[in-house]
């Protein structure tokens, strides 16, 4: 029997394989070797992705930055944004508004 948790963690795992290799196409991307740094943004958009579904990220942003303080795996010193964008994306895949790593986002 598959225990939720395993779920979860296939799921990141798979999550974290995309993002790892889609990652140098987006826009804040600083290079390749960067991708460390943006891994946790990506992990609590998914995270929390997981739980706002119906929400649209304008309305959830606001709570997403609040919570990034607070977050667990969130790197010393991260400011918000700086990762926003990495969490949005996590955050609109998650969602359902799959975003297509090979168009950058244009900036509102």
């Amino acid at each position: 029997m598959t225990h939720p948790s395993d779920d979860w963690r296939a799921s990141w795992e798979t999550e974290d394989n995309y993002w790892s290799e889609n990652f140098s196409s987006r826009p804040y991307a600083l290079g390749p070797d960067y991708y460390d740094r943006f891994r946790p943004a990506y992990r609590y958009g998914f995270e929390s992705g997981l739980h706002g579904m119906g929400r649209s990220w304008e309305e959830a942003e606001p709570d997403l930055r609040a919570g990034w303080d607070r977050y667990e795996h969130r790197p010393e010193p991260t400011v918000w944004d700086e990762i926003k964008d990495a969490v949005r994306d996590a955050w609109e895949r998650v969602a359902g508004q799959k975003p297509d790593a090979s168009k950058p986002r244009i900036r509102e």
